[in-house]
């Protein structure tokens, strides 16, 4: 009997999946936004990879489990437009614990900014793809090409637009100290419900985007834009919106943010971009209950940690 035994093989196979899956779930996640999304591409992907009849013939895995994954997200991340057509009030992507892993299995910690995922919702699914790619994982034209089956210099192109719709629709960012420093300050003034030092706070195109889906009765279904406007809708809800929570400090999505509960459950996530150093220019707001449980997990794990 000549060949490699079944199990060895399968183990081999499992091997290189492994090795490979933070890469592929921060490909998928940002490409869909959402974890189980995420997490039915990399399954999908596996699936597929272990009862792949020609895998001796595949020279170079990683090459391959990344197009497939690509390919898989891009199919996902067309039928996900479909569906957030029809949510209710502002989408935005469910927040991840990166404290443990900055990059989410990328070359670097790009792409992964609720900020720049909200832009790329906008873009299309090969352009997000190609910008995924490019910007988070340093892959270079002639391999975009190849996974996203088109000339280089069309990936090239690709990459380029994507690029201008988020540098069109961000301010350069601040670095982490920044943006927890005005974090710290805009909870402060929320939490009092000061309305002075809200909008000293707030860039004069400040909007505030509020998450709730059709599960969150207090989540305003238009994202509430202006400095004076935003000041007085985050005051307004002071005096209720903050009795009796606990706020857990978590870096998600790369940056601080605060994960708010209530009677040991979470009801929301909170996070700020910044215009300058000085001033905050989006609030973002998840109270979809469906996108605050694993990162409420996250949470508890640490803690567990942190008390052993």
């Amino acid at each position: 009997m000549t060949g490699t035994p079944p199990d060895a093989d399968l183990g081999r196979a499992l091997g290189e999946f492994s090795g490979l899956r933070p890469r592929l779930f921060g490909i998928a996640y940002r490409m869909l936004g959402t974890v189980a999304d995420a997490e039915d591409i990399v399954q999908d992907v596996w699936v597929k990879w272990q009862s792949y009849r020609d895998r001796d013939s595949v020279r170079d895995p990683t090459a391959f489990l990344v197009t497939m994954t690509t390919r898989l997200a891009i199919n996902a991340t067309r039928t996900a437009h479909v569906r957030r057509e029809t949510y209710l009030g502002p989408w935005l992507p469910e927040p991840v614990d990166t404290g443990a892993d900055p990059s989410l299995g990328a070359e670097r910690a790009a792409a992964l900014e609720t900020a720049v995922l909200v832009v790329l919702e906008k873009l299309t699914p090969t352009e997000r793809a190609a910008f995924v790619l490019r910007e988070a994982f340093d892959y270079p034209y002639t391999k975009i090409a190849d996974v996203l089956e088109v000339k280089e210099a069309t990936a090239r192109k690709l990459v380029s637009r994507a690029r201008q719709a988020v540098a069109s629709e961000r301010h350069a960012p601040v670095d982490n100290t920044q943006q927890r420093r005005l974090l710290e300050a805009f909870l402060e003034a929320a939490r009092a419900g000061d309305l002075d030092d809200l909008e000293t706070l707030f860039a004069t195109e400040v909007a505030s985007y509020s998450d709730g889906g059709s599960k969150a009765v207090r989540a305003s279904r238009i994202p509430v834009v202006g400095r004076t406007r935003v000041a007085r809708y985050v005051a307004a809800f002071a005096s209720h919106f903050w009795t009796g929570v606990t706020l857990d400090w978590v870096e998600a999505n790369g940056r601080a943010s605060v994960l708010i509960s209530r009677d040991g459950a979470a009801v929301a996530w909170v996070t700020v971009g910044a215009a300058d150093s000085e001033h905050i220019d989006r609030v973002y707001w998840v109270l979809n209950p469906d996108k605050l449980g694993r990162l409420a997990e996250a949470v508890g794990r640490t803690e567990d940690s942190a008390a052993q």
